[in-house]
C-alpha cells in the first residue's frame, strides 16, 4: 500500500474564496494517517477553521467557495458528493469538536437525547441498543455518575464535563477522521490536561486520525505528531514537533514560537511600600441561598452554596495580583464581588480606603470610576449597535464629563492602545478579537480607575496578539500607575505579567506571594498540581527543545 492508499485524510491543493472572489485558502495540501494527529496552528484569520470547516462541508455557501482542489476521506473526495452522501459521512466517517460546548450543545435537550440522536440518524439501532452505545460513550470519556449525567441538560454540568460529552458524541461512532476546532482554549489547565489525554486515549483505541487546531503551542507540544504552520491562507511551514518547534524555516514561526510566555516569572519589580493601598479585600464571603422558593418556609433552613470563604488579598498602585486556579475556584465571583456586581455575604472590599461591600446602588455610583472591569470577550461586553466613541465617553458623561472632552480622551486613549484615532466612529465587529480588546481596555481607561480587575482578558487571543494585549497592559501600567487584579488559568500568562500571584480552589485562598515564590517554589500540593499540567511544561520554546 503507497503513502496516499494510507493517509485517512489528504488535501489536496485547496483554494477557498468569499463570494466576491477574495482569496481566504490557497493551494493548502496535507495528509493525515490513521492513529495521527496533525495541528495546525497560526495567528486568528490565517484560515485554519476555514479549512476544517471545508473538510466537513459546512462552509457557508453565500460566504465562501471552494474554487479548487480535493478533499480525500479515505480516498473518497468530499468536494464532489452529493449532500445525501455528504450527511451520511459526518458523523459516522468525520466529526468534530467544537470550541464552546454550550454552544454546539442543544440548551433545551437532555445530553443523553442529544448524542442518541446521532445513531438514531447513522444507524439502525433499537431503542435499548442505543441507549447502552451512548451510556458505553459516556463511560468511555470517564464521566462520573453516568446516568445522572444522561439524564442531565447542559447547563448543569461543568465546562470540562460538557467538553467531555462533545468527545462521546463525536466518537459514539468510532470515525476514521475527528477534528477538534480549540477544545480546550476556554478551560483550565487541569482539565485541559484530562482532555488532551483523553482524545489521545480514544484515539489510540480506535486508531482515530486527528486534526487539531490550537494557538496554544504547549498543546501542541502535548498532542501533536507533526505540525501544519498557517499564515493569511497558506501553509508556510510543516513538518514534525521537534523539526517545527526546534529549528523553525520561516520568521513567522520563529515569532509564533517567541511569543509564547515561559513559565519563569518575570523579574521581581521592587515593591514601593509607600505606593497607596488601592485595594484591599478581607476575609471576603459569598454564599448563594439554597434552592426550595414558597416551599422552603415549611423545610427546615438549609446551609446555601459556599461560593467564596474568608478571601483576603490587597494590591497597591502600580501592582498586578494574579488570581489562578480551576473553574469553580471562585476567581470569577470573587471578581463580581470586588466589582460589586454580586453583593459579598461577608467581609469587606476597601477601593482606596472607602469600604464599597455595603454601599447602595445609589452610594456605589461615585466609586465605580475607581475599579473598571475587562472582560474575556469584547465580542459580548461592546454594544454591536454603538459605534465606539458611544461606547467610550457613555461612562464618562454618566460621571460629569462633557462630550467633547469625553470623545477627545476617547481618541486620545484608542491611540494609547495602538489603535488610530478615527477607529471612534467604527462599530465592533470591524475589528479583529484582538483590537476588540484593546478597545475594551481603551474603555476601561476612560473612567481614570485606580484599578483594573482582568477576567481571563487574554485567554481567547492567540500567541502573538496576546504577547501584545499583555505588553500593552504593562506599559499602560507603568505609565499611569494603574493596579490590575488579573485573574487567569493560564500560569505562562501570569508568570509574565504578575507581581504576585493568589491561588484559589473551592473558594478559598491555598496559596498567596510574590510570583517568583509560588510558581518557582510552590509550598502546597495543590499549587505543584496546577504547575504539572501546564501543557508543554517541559518544552523551552526559547531554546526550542525539552528543558
Amino acid at each position: 500500500m503507497n503513502e496516499r492508499q494510507s493517509d485517512t485524510l489528504r488535501v489536496e491543493r485547496l483554494c477557498v474564496n468569499t463570494a466576491h472572489g477574495a482569496p481566504i485558502l490557497r493551494d493548502i495540501s496535507f495528509a493525515i494517517r490513521a492513529g495521527e494527529t496533525v495541528c495546525l496552528v497560526g495567528e486568528s484569520g490565517s484560515g485554519k477553521s476555514v479549512t476544517s470547516l471545508a473538510t466537513l462541508g459546512l462552509l457557508p455557501k453565500d460566504a465562501l467557495n471552494v474554487v479548487s482542489g480535493r478533499i480525500l476521506l479515505d480516498g473518497e473526495d468530499v468536494l464532489r458528493v452529493g449532500n445525501g452522501r455528504l450527511k451520511a459521512l459526518r458523523g459516522s466517517r468525520m466529526a468534530m469538536i467544537f470550541q464552546e460546548p454550550m454552544t454546539a450543545l442543544n440548551p433545551v435537550l437532555t445530553v443523553g437525547r442529544q448524542i442518541d440522536e446521532v445513531l438514531r440518524t447513522h444507524t439502525d439501532l433499537s431503542v435499548l441498543q442505543r441507549r447502552a452505545q451512548v451510556i458505553d460513550a459516556l463511560a468511555q470519556v470517564h464521566l462520573p455518575d453516568i446516568e445522572r449525567i444522561h439524564d442531565a441538560y447542559p447547563h448543569q454540568l461543568s465546562g470540562g464535563q460538557r467538553q467531555r460529552i462533545m468527545i462521546a458524541m463525536a466518537l459514539v461512532l468510532e470515525p476514521r477522521l475527528l477534528i477538534a476546532d480549540e477544545p480546550t482554549t476556554a478551560l483550565d489547565v487541569t482539565t485541559q490536561q484530562q482532555i488532551l489525554k483523553l482524545i489521545r486515549e480514544l484515539q489510540q483505541k480506535h486508531g482515530t486520525a486527528v486534526l487539531f487546531i490550537t494557538h496554544d503551542m504547549g498543546v501542541v507540544v502535548d498532542i501533536a505528531d507533526r505540525v501544519c504552520v498557517m499564515r493569511q491562507g497558506h501553509l508556510v511551514e510543516s513538518g514534525t514537533v521537534r523539526q517545527v518547534l526546534s529549528q523553525p524555516r520561516e520568521d513567522y514561526t520563529k515569532a509564533l514560537l517567541a511569543a509564547v510566555p515561559g513559565l519563569t516569572p518575570r523579574p521581581a519589580r521592587p515593591q514601593a511600600l509607600r505606593a497607596q493601598m488601592v485595594l484591599d479585600v478581607i476575609e471576603l464571603g459569598k454564599t448563594y441561598p439554597a434552592a426550595g422558593g414558597a416551599l422552603r418556609w415549611f423545610r427546615q433552613q438549609r446551609e446555601g452554596t459556599r461560593a467564596l470563604h474568608d478571601v483576603s488579598f490587597s494590591l497597591r498602585r502600580g501592582r498586578t495580583l494574579g488570581i489562578v486556579g480551576e473553574s469553580g475556584s471562585g476567581k470569577s465571583t470573587m471578581a463580581r464581588c470586588v466589582m460589586r456586581l454580586l453583593a459579598p455575604t461577608q467581609g469587606a472590599v476597601r477601593v482606596t480606603g472607602k469600604d464599597i461591600s455595603e454601599l447602595s446602588a445609589a452610594g456605589l455610583k461615585p466609586h465605580r470610576k475607581r475599579i473598571q472591569m475587562i472582560f474575556q470577550d469584547p465580542n459580548r461586553s461592546l454594544n454591536p449597535r454603538m459605534n465606539i466613541g458611544k461606547s467610550l465617553v457613555e461612562g464618562p458623561m454618566n460621571h460629569g464629563v462633557p462630550f467633547a472632552q469625553a470623545w477627545a480622551r476617547g481618541q486620545e486613549l484608542l491611540e494609547l492602545v495602538g489603535l488610530p484615532a478615527d477607529a471612534i466612529y467604527r462599530y465592533p465587529h470591524q475589528f479583529s478579537g484582538g483590537q476588540r480588546q484593546r478597545i475594551a481596555i481603551a474603555r476601561a481607561l476612560a473612567m481614570e480607575p485606580d484599578v483594573i480587575v482582568a477576567d481571563e482578558a487574554v485567554s481567547a487571543l492567540d500567541v502573538s496578539v496576546q504577547a501584545q494585549v499583555l505588553q500593552l497592559l504593562g506599559d499602560i501600567q507603568l505609565s499611569m500607575g494603574v493596579a490590575i487584579l488579573f485573574i487567569t488559568h493560564d500560569l505562562r500568562v501570569a508568570a509574565q505579567l504578575c507581581d504576585d500571584v493568589l491561588v484559589m480552589r473551592h473558594g478559598q485562598v491555598v496559596e498567596y506571594g510574590p510570583a517568583a515564590e509560588v510558581l518557582v517554589r510552590p509550598q502546597q500540593a495543590y499549587t505543584q498540581q496546577l504547575m504539572d499540567a501546564v501543557p508543554g511544561k517541559g518544552w523551552d520554546f526559547a531554546a526550542g527543545g525539552r528543558s
